[in-house]
């Protein structure tokens, strides 16, 4: 009988860790970087690769750093919320085109329209490493002071925009 104890308790345990996992949504991963500096970069426009951005540009804005590609399926799922939101004018959209070619991220904006208020192109990938990126799309709000408010893993829903993401806006825009 007792022979039958460790394993069961171990069983047991292993169930209820598995129960708990299963129960987590995957896009609410906690990022080390929220209530930290946004990192520093300086990139390219995609549009005019002749002149940069950086986050410094934003400094006294609250703003949106999304993270897309045109290779990504759930970038386009998001567009259309990115599109409605760009003509209500709540916050600026900065677009990072991640790990893609600037041909196929001009083309991606021109066929499906461009919510961005600018895109930068991150070519080799740098800056979304440096974000913590490791799957598109991904979305921060980067508060007054260049903090890293929230992040958001996955496609900008009308649901995560409406419960989310533009309360926190509104919060840190009334700071």
């Amino acid at each position: 009988m007792k022979r039958f104890i460790l394993p069961l308790v171990i069983f047991l345990v292993l169930t209820g860790f598995l129960y708990k996992g299963l129960s987590l949504d995957p896009r609410e991963v906690p990022s080390p970087l929220v209530g930290k500096a946004a990192p520093a970069f300086v990139l390219p426009l995609l549009h005019e690769p002749e002149k940069t951005f950086s986050p410094k540009d934003m400094a006294g804005k609250v703003w949106l750093l999304n993270v897309w590609a045109s290779w990504c399926g759930a970038c386009k799922d998001e567009h259309p919320v990115l599109m409605a939101l760009s003509q209500q004018n709540l916050v600026p959209i900065v677009g990072l085109d991640y790990k893609d070619k600037r041909e196929d991220g001009e083309a991606t904006l021109r066929k499906a329209g461009d919510p961005y208020s600018l895109t930068i192109a991150d070519a080799d990938g740098k800056v979304g490493f440096d974000y913590g990126v490791y799957g598109v799309p991904e979305t921060y709000v980067i508060d007054k002071q260049g903090m890293i408010a929230y992040k958001l893993i996955g496609a900008v829903t009308a649901q995560n925009l409406r419960d989310t993401i533009l309360p926190l806006v509104a919060e840190l825009q009334a700071k």
